[in-house]
């Protein structure tokens, strides 16, 4: 395995993971999800940890699918362990604790799109490039895409996108809710600072518990998901941020989280 095919870079507590197979249009392949996982059980031990980009090396790729040489002579049974191995890794990634977005230049497509799905948010570059074009290939999305896509766009834009396999642009992404926001490359390449800023005034322990209550209250019924709401609301007046938040406000000056 390369020990490259993901970069990593920490600023602060806002680590980077760059997709780093350019002449492949950053591809997934076997290789980049044992290096994905790797860097994974580094991040889930990182107590300093603030939130988590993914974005892919060059202009032309986020991640621009999984890797087809590797996978067009697989058996049924080397293919469904290949879609394990994503499925694994990715969830993991879903479930960080912190917030993970996907930073999405150019192709972000198939396995890159379900890469970005299990994001917490995406923001792509005007020239971004959206779909799930496996029916083209005479197979069906294999890393979550028929599962995350209706729940992020609604089910009948996702039936159309995995159905047709037809790709869209950044903006009728935006469009759909596919992703947050659209920029130009130049403010995308600096997005991490800007994130950095935004979450540099928050409470680490209130983010997390914020995350933790969006993706846990989902799988319940109302009634259920607040009172989660509610005891991870009073569990922040446990630390020593919720004190330090408030009292900053009184006293009309800037929290030192």
């Amino acid at each position: 395995m390369s020990d490259n095919v993901i970069e990593k870079n920490d600023n602060d507590g806002i680590v980077t993971l760059t997709f780093n197979r350019p002449k492949a249009l950053n591809a997934l392949n076997s290789d980049v999800l044992k290096a994905l996982a790797a860097h994974l059980s580094e991040l889930e031990g990182q107590t300093n940890l603030r939130a988590v980009l993914l974005t892919g090396a060059g202009e032309k790729a986020f991640v621009a699918g999984a890797d087809i040489t590797e996978m067009r002579d697989k058996t049924p049974e080397q293919a469904r362990a290949f879609a394990a191995q994503a499925l694994s890794t990715i969830k993991r990634l879903e479930r960080l604790p912190v917030p993970v977005v996907a930073l999405v230049n150019g192709f972000c497509l198939g396995g890159g799109c379900e890469l970005a799905l299990a994001c917490d948010w995406a923001v792509a570059s005007d020239n971004a490039i959206f779909g799930q074009p496996e029916v083209l290939l005479g197979v069906i999305p294999g890393f979550g895409g028929t599962q995350r896509l209706p729940r992020r766009v609604g089910p009948a834009m996702a039936i159309d996108l995995v159905t047709t396999g037809r790709k869209i642009d950044a903006q009728e992404a935006l469009r759909i809710g596919l992703v947050n926001r659209v920029m130009s490359q130049a403010e995308l390449s600096s997005y991490a600072e800007e994130l950095t800023k935004q979450l540099g005034g928050n409470g680490r322990q209130a983010v997390r518990a914020a995350k933790q209550a969006v993706h846990d209250g989902l799988d319940q019924d109302l009634d259920s998901a607040l009172a989660l709401e509610t005891s991870l609301f009073a569990f922040c007046f446990a630390g020593e941020e919720q004190k330090e938040g408030m009292s900053a406000f009184v006293e009309k000056r800037k929290a030192n989280f």
